[in-house]
């Protein structure tokens, strides 16, 4: 492309100089903290270094889509191997974090002001072009890609539903015989002891100072972990659940309902199931892949724990059978509605509805933030206690008060 220049694309959004707390709020993404976090994942970076930079003969002269560009990491990775130009596209998703109701929708992509810095003291000025703004309602400066790379994956694969724009950047600018890195992923589930925890977080609610309150157990129960499992833990066999190929899967295809059947590897107790995912760069010279499961080097990701209402007892080689189905929530398609329904040998079918959302992940402070903005839009007025009683509960059962 003789016309991409060392442009920076904008599209209407907030500046990162006059964010209040509110957008930072809603535009976590933009915060260094993150990004450092996922550089310093050396399996997540890594593997899409060694993907790319090992393979200069895919990029050569090749015209390259970074769908959610971030910092620009692997788009200099792109312009290092070869590629003729690289289009950066700073937002993945165009859903706001928040409940629509509630929110306005703000651009989560005030990081790329850094990433234009970025590009232009590494040298890659000229053969980068950033585009700040959502990929379905931005206009780029080539009309077709040879390769789109992407890192799309969150917490059990599919959180946060960014992988849908990767899909919809396929269908529209990857040429007909285009690569996408990566290329394929696949969902594991296992089922895992760990009763201290899970007695220290979910049955401690069964008995506070003396009183019952059993209520807040099943909120905390419907509440997925992120967190790491150490191998020891695993009680049984992995089970493969889903298998996506992002060169042909379909939107639709996010939306799931498929069996499992896990076999005990010995006599023990299951408290939870434990999900984790692998990623392949299959279309390499030399496989590039990695995972995320509890037998593997640490990342970012960690592992996603479903705690069981009930205890299971296993003898090796029992078998746990079941269902689970994942589909994106209604109102906030950046969350995840995951169902369990599951038996152990001839013993009672049991079910649980999970939901996987955001603010299930910030820390204290932003919890604080999120109550505190949730009695703004309810037009009421928080006592101080309000807030600090706030601070380990989930968002569903603050907002019910």
């Amino acid at each position: 492309m003789d016309s991409a220049g060392p442009s920076m694309i904008h599209h209407p959004s907030t500046s990162g100089h006059d964010m209040t707390s509110r957008d930072y709020y809603a535009d976590s993404y933009a915060h260094f903290g993150i990004h450092e976090e996922m550089l310093k994942d050396t399996v997540r970076t890594g593997s899409y270094r060694s993907a790319i930079i090992n393979n200069p003969h895919l990029f050569q002269g090749k015209t390259v889509l970074d769908v959610g560009c971030g910092t620009g990491i692997l788009s200099m990775f792109a312009a290092k191997a070869g590629a003729k130009h690289v289009v950066g596209v700073s937002s993945l998703a165009s859903s706001s974090l928040f409940d629509v109701k509630s929110f306005t929708k703000i651009d989560m992509s005030n990081i790329i002001d850094q990433a234009e810095k970025i590009v232009e003291a590494n040298g890659f000025k000229d053969k980068i072009t950033l585009v700040k703004g959502k990929l379905e309602e931005s206009e780029l400066p080539i009309k077709e890609f040879d390769i789109i790379i992407s890192e799309w994956m969150g917490y059990f694969l599919l959180y946060e539903s960014m992988l849908d724009t990767v899909l919809l950047a396929r269908d529209k600018y990857l040429k007909k015989d285009g690569l996408i890195f990566p290329d394929t992923a696949t969902l594991y589930l296992a089922a895992i002891e760990d009763q201290d925890y899970k007695e220290e977080k979910i049955n401690f609610w069964d008995n506070v100072y003396g009183f019952d309150y059993s209520c807040i157990k099943d909120i905390a129960l419907r509440e997925p972990l992120v967190d790491t499992v150490e191998m020891k833990a695993v009680v049984t066999d992995p089970c493969l659940l889903k298998h996506i190929d992002l060169l042909t899967a379909k939107k639709e295809d996010l939306t799931f309902d498929v069996p499992f059947s896990l076999t005990a590897s010995r006599n023990d107790y299951v408290h939870a199931f434990l999900a984790w995912f692998d990623i392949s760069f299959e279309c390499t010279h030399k496989k590039v892949k990695f995972s995320t499961g509890p037998h593997s080097q640490y990342t970012h990701w960690k592992q996603t724990v479903f705690y069981t209402p009930t205890t299971i007892v296993v003898s090796e080689g029992d078998k746990i059978n079941g269902r689970l189905m994942c589909a994106p929530n209604a109102r906030n398609n950046r969350d995840l509605d995951i169902g369990i329904t599951y038996q152990a040998g001839t013993g009672p079918s049991q079910s649980m509805q999970y939901k996987m959302c955001v603010y299930s992940f910030f820390p204290p402070q932003l919890r604080i933030l999120a109550f505190c903005l949730l009695g703004v839009i309810k037009n009421r007025t928080l006592t101080g206690y309000q807030v600090l009683i706030a601070l380990p509960f989930p968002i569903e059962f603050l907002s019910s008060l």
